[in-house]
């Protein structure tokens, strides 16, 4: 035991080879306030978590929450978590000796001509009986940090495999919200080529009795037509789009396409956000963000697999031992005099396959390598999205704004029109084209409406958050038949 105390206490003792990780720096610019001014409809607070709720859609809520439990990429992301968690049970075994029990019987027979002249004269052979029971152990004395290593790498594994499965969240939470949205404006697109329809169907009639009465020509039927032909082209394409989206919603959720969302079905226009979006700095970006922390978990596992090469360079030691009882009658295995055992280290070193282990360490050192330049390429990106998002919300916002007075002015300047033809004042093809100016300015305005909803999600997606309260992910139940 004394002896064993300090073969363990030499293992302690022991340094690891290889390199010690430690977390790259970023650049000091990347920790600061975001470089796009962006839009006053944003504020530095610390950014929400469950950031759909901010839309106010209690529809909108429901179906998030459904596809963070029930979607399918989610539970992929979260199988492979605990796969991984699992070999980092299995490096941690490592630690632990290797045991073996072992039992036997042996019926033996000495023949005379065997024992050359050492039986009695006259006897042919002597037979007999041997018991035997053993306990084997083996332990793998970590000198050169292997296991420890090992074991280094496994957790990393174990962090990037979370980071994964929050990084899907967010990914699934954006996309659920970005399908209803668009759903909810290709709805309000339709509604608008509808009402366009009815406009410019009670303006065609209205010229073919002028035309009746001798008060325009069949070209202002046709031009009437062609407005209200146009708009109403356009409604099947917008709900065939609304469809696809319900469909796509559907499956976010882990439904089959067929079980639509009453709720998504019937939103008639698309969800906005109020209030000030909080989009904090680029510190807090890059600890939130699970891909940056994929990224940087992954670069620290790659580093310790550096470890476990470079220790293959040098001796394995195992320290072996084994306890025995042997007796050759069965009454005998339990007394003093049966009991056997044997302690010792064992020293082994792969001495020809140096050249494999060092091309190895090579190859596990470029894997670190690739594995820091995707780590910096992701912070990179991460600040790059949201930059970008930013940019681009501003940009819709004032687009939008613009499409709002564009849209009152035309709706004014066509209803000035229809005036000034009841009353003699302007001809026919200037309240057509008032029209067509209203009816464009409308459809560009719905179309805003969806893109702005649709830029607040590519923001919040670009920020990272959502995570934090997931639900556990759950294999939805298949809906009884009938």
């Amino acid at each position: 035991m004394k002896r064993l105390s300090l073969m363990l206490a030499a293992s302690l003792a022991g340094c690891s080879v290889g390199p010690t990780y430690q977390r790259p720096q970023t650049p000091p610019a990347a920790a600061g306030a975001f470089v796009d001014p962006g839009t006053t409809r944003v504020s530095p607070g610390a950014v929400a978590g469950e950031w759909w709720r901010l839309f106010d859609d209690p529809a909108l809520d429901r179906l998030v929450v459904d596809a963070l439990t029930h979607n399918s990429d989610v539970r992929v992301a979260s199988a492979n978590l605990k796969r991984a968690r699992a070999f980092l049970s299995e490096a941690r075994g490592q630690r632990l000796p290797t045991t073996g029990v072992s039992a036997g019987y042996t019926r033996s027979r000495v023949a005379a001509q065997s024992a050359q002249g050492a039986l009695p004269p006259g006897v042919d052979g002597v037979e007999s009986d041997f018991f035997q029971a053993g306990f084997d152990a083996s332990y793998e004395i970590d000198l050169f940090g292997r296991v420890s290593r090992s074991i280094e790498a496994a957790r990393g594994d174990v962090a990037a495999a979370q980071a994964a499965l929050d990084g899907a969240r967010v990914a699934v939470a954006a996309e659920t919200a970005r399908t209803y949205a668009a759903a909810c404006g290709f709805a309000a697109q339709a509604e608008v080529a509808r009402e366009t329809v009815r406009l410019q169907s009670r303006t065609m009639e209205l010229t073919q009795r002028l035309v009746e009465a001798g008060r325009g020509t069949a070209r202002d039927i046709d031009q009437a037509r062609v407005l209200a032909e146009n708009a109403r082209a356009q409604v099947p394409a917008f709900e065939a789009e609304r469809r696809a989206a319900l469909y796509a919603l559907a499956t976010l959720t882990g439904r089959p396409p067929a079980e639509l969302d009453g709720d998504a079905a019937a939103c008639a226009s698309p969800p906005g956000v109020s209030a000030l979006i909080p989009v904090g700095d680029g510190q807090a970006l890059l600890a939130r963000r699970p891909d940056v922390r994929q990224a940087e978990r992954a670069l620290a596992a790659a580093t310790a697999r550096v470890g476990v090469a470079t220790a293959a360079l040098y001796p394995s030691i195992r320290l072996l031992g084994s306890v025995s009882l042997g007796a050759q009658r069965i009454e005998d295995i339990s007394k003093g005099s049966a009991f056997n055992f044997s302690i010792g280290p064992l020293l082994s070193w792969s001495i020809p396959n140096l050249t494999a282990a060092r091309a190895q360490v090579r190859q596990a050192e470029a894997g670190a390598d690739g594995a820091l330049a995707t780590f910096d390429g992701t912070v990179l990106g991460a600040l790059r999205e949201v930059e970008q998002a930013l940019a681009r919300y501003s940009g819709e916002i004032e687009r939008n704004v613009a499409l709002r007075r564009a849209d009152a002015a035309a709706t004014n300047a066509a209803r000035i029109a229809i005036l000034r033809f009841e009353a003699g004042r302007d001809s026919l093809l200037q309240r057509i084209d008032a029209e067509r100016a209203r009816a464009s300015a409308r459809a560009s305005l719905a179309q805003s409406n969806a893109a702005l909803a649709e830029a607040q999600v590519a923001l919040f997606k670009a920020l990272g958050g959502g995570w934090e309260t997931a639900p556990e992910p759950v294999r939805r139940e298949a809906a009884p038949a009938g």
